[in-house]
Formats: C-alpha cells, structure tokens, sequence
C-alpha cells in the first residue's frame, strides 16, 4: 500500500477509534453481534461491477438485500479495487463491502483490529496472470509491464509474492526486474490491447477478457498456487461500529447475501443473466456471453471465507513488503453467518488458519 493511502488510512482510523474499541472477538469469543438486534434505518453497501462480485451483483439485481431488509434501506456504492473500498470504510462513507482478502488485512493492520469485521465468505478463485504470445516462463517477465488492478490488491499482492517466489523482484514505483504498474481494470484492457503493456495479473471477467479480446495467454491460474485451488477472493465485511450498533442488520444482509450464493447454486445461467444486467446497469455496457460463461466456470461461490488462504495472503504480502507483521485474531466475526446457515439448514463454516 503506498504511503499516501497509509496516512489516508491512518487518519481516517482515528476517527474510527475514538468512536468505537469492541473487543477482539476469535472463534471461541462473545461477538459484537451477541448484544443485541437492533436495525438502522439505512445500510451503505459497497461492491465492484465484475463477476468475482457476483453475489453481490445478483443480489441487488433480483431484490434479495432489499427483501431481507425489509424497512432498512440499502444504498448501494461501487468502486474498482479494494484499497479505495477500505478507505470509504475508513472514513465512514460505507458500512459494508464486498472486498478482497489483502485489503480488508490491510484495514484490519491499519486500525489495530478496530475498524473491521470479515462477517461471510463469497467468492474463491477467477484470478491470474494473462501475458502476451512469446512469455512462456517466469524468466521471460524480466524486464517486461505487468498490470494489476491498485497497489495493494489482492491481485497485486498476488503477483508480487508469485514474482518473489520465481526469483524477480518489483519495487512499488514500478522499477526492478519487472516493472508492476498498479491501474485500473479498463485501463489494463486497453493497455494490453494497444501492446503497452505486456500482461496482466487480474480477476474475472478482465482475465477472460485479455484471453478472448486481445489474445492473451494464461501464465499462472491462481487456483494452482492454493491447496485444493481454494482461496478467497471476495468476502464481506462490516464497519465495527455498525455491527456493534446494528447486529440486527447485519444478520438480514447476511440474509440477502446467503440467498444470492444460494440462487447462483440453483439457478447459475439466470445468476448470469441477472449479474450481467447488474454490470450494465453500472457500466453502460454487458458482457459478452462468451466472457460471461467462462468467467462463471472460473470462479466458485461460497458462504466459507476460506480463512485459512487469508492468513497465507498475509504473509505474502509481508514477504514483498506491502504488510507490517500483524495479529489477525479476531478478524473473523462468523455468528451471524452461522447462525443464517443453521436456520437454512447448512453447515456452519470456520474461521480456522487450517
């Protein structure tokens, strides 16, 4: 994360600490959300406009957040990247997002484990590296650009660490062996179909997207560094504060959001259609059917937050620099979500390291 964004967040979280200090909550610890049921009278839920985000897309498509809700009101506000969503909770401007592992543990470092609570899981897998024709091995980088979607992403910590690993180096102002240039998903698209850059480490659907548009070729499938090809993407999680104040609320967005993973399950060509017309809606623009499908078939949608990948993507992203040491217990608040699940009949899910 680069140093303005840490002042950013830094200031940000003072405001935060001096309006709220619950106590970590781990696994065998009371939650927050244990105190009581009360409601707000509006919810500010952010989320992107790509499909690894689809949960979030359907559910505000087919009306299931707004269902669950019932009288609270959802407001609904989108960004590109993570670190850009964590600020917003920072500064208050959200209560809830749809986010990536590395800056929901970005925000939790930043606030000392006070601004921030991982409250479900959403999404694993659809991410990886997309070069050019003529890159066939890591050697081949050296000296070449590859994108990412923000400094600190989830994809940028991603392919640092994976750079780390293969023996090249990437400074965060776009120097060593290979040059990372932190830029946003369309920017990439239209990068690397221009040739001015020579790949891309992103999620869906920009990774089907550079294969399919512009003749890209899949370097590294994220799913093969991960046990199992398991590991988070996307989860939720909810202001401290908010939680703290409205468990009530939370619980019904949990609601929503268990009802739209479910509704991928059942019914996944109209989970399409209906994530499809989301990003329209947000954009101007669908996506092709192509891109669309293959980007469904890339990505797995699930309540578990798969936390053991979580605490790996930290210490990644110690490994390259972008992340001082920290204590991740109590990152997890889980309660509600289990207790959704349990009412729907599914088991509950865990927020073990392994």
């Amino acid at each position: 994360m680069s140093s303005r964004t840490v002042r950013a967040l830094a200031l940000a979280t003072a405001a935060v600490l001096a309006s709220t200090a619950p106590a970590a909550c781990g696994s065998g610890e009371e939650s927050p959300a244990a105190a009581g049921a009360a409601e707000a009278g509006t919810i500010r839920l952010g989320y992107f406009p790509n499909i690894t985000h689809a949960p979030a897309l359907v559910g505000v498509n087919k009306g299931f957040f707004t269902e669950a809700l019932g009288s609270t009101k959802l407001e609904e506000k989108t960004f590109n990247a993570g670190p850009a969503a964590i600020e917003a909770l920072f500064s208050g401007a959200i209560d809830a997002t749809y986010i990536g592992p590395n800056p929901a543990i970005n925000g939790w470092s930043e606030s000392k484990g006070q601004a921030l609570r991982i409250v479900a899981g959403s999404t694993s897998g659809g991410a990886g590296l997309v070069v050019k024709e003529g890159i066939t091995t890591p050697a081949d980088l050296k000296g070449k650009k590859i994108a990412t979607p923000q400094l600190g992403n989830t994809q940028d910590v991603a392919l640092r660490a994976w750079l780390k690993q293969n023996g090249l180096n990437a400074d965060q102002q776009g120097g060593g062996d290979v040059s990372v240039l932190p830029q946003d998903n369309a920017t990439a698209l239209q990068a690397f179909a221009q040739g001015a850059i020579d790949g891309a480490w992103v999620p869906e659907p920009n990774l089907s997207r550079l294969i399919q548009e512009s003749k890209g070729k899949l370097l590294v499938d994220e799913k093969t560094l991960w046990p199992d090809g398991q590991f988070v993407t996307t989860h939720l999680i909810v202001s401290q504060e908010f939680l703290k104040k409205y468990p009530g609320t939370v619980k019904k967005l949990i609601q929503g959001h268990v009802k739209s993973v479910k509704y991928i399950e059942t019914d996944n060509a109209g989970a399409q259609t209906a994530a499809n017309a989301q990003i329209e809606k947000l954009s101007g623009k669908a996506l092709k059917p192509e891109i669309l499908q293959t980007a469904f078939k890339n990505l797995t949608f699930t309540h578990d937050p798969i936390a053991s990948s979580l605490y790996t993507s930290a210490k990644n992203a110690e490994s390259v620099g972008l992340l001082d040491p920290v204590d991740l217990n109590g990152i997890y608040d889980l309660t509600l979500l289990n207790e959704v699940l349990k009412a729907d009949g599914r088991p509950a899910v865990s927020d073990a390291a392994a």
